[in-house]
């Protein structure tokens, strides 16, 4: 598969495993393949809006915290082999 295939696959697999959690913002942070293991490794963020009335201020201001999650994906088979929570400090 194509980089464009494989970030489609990760934000729609995010999109999928986090629909009861009414995610929002879901965008591409960075992509990374392994020539050794033949694996994509897919950074996705998104919002989460928790119900609560600080987090609904910061969406409306634009400044809701993000998510990060690392989506690696077999390159040969499509399968979704892991995704992990990812964190990011201001730094990076």
């Amino acid at each position: 598969m194509d980089v464009r295939e494989a970030v489609q696959m990760a934000k729609d697999y995010v999109a999928e495993i986090f629909a009861d959690e009414s995610i929002a913002n879901v965008g591409l942070e960075e992509v990374e393949f392994d020539e050794m293991e033949q694996v994509w490794a897919i950074t996705i963020g998104f919002s989460r809006f928790w119900g609560r009335i600080g987090d609904v201020v910061r969406a409306l201001d634009g400044n809701a915290a993000r998510t990060f999650k690392i989506v690696r994906i077999e390159d040969n088979t499509g399968r979704v082999q892991s995704i992990k929570h990812r964190t990011v400090t201001r730094d990076q």
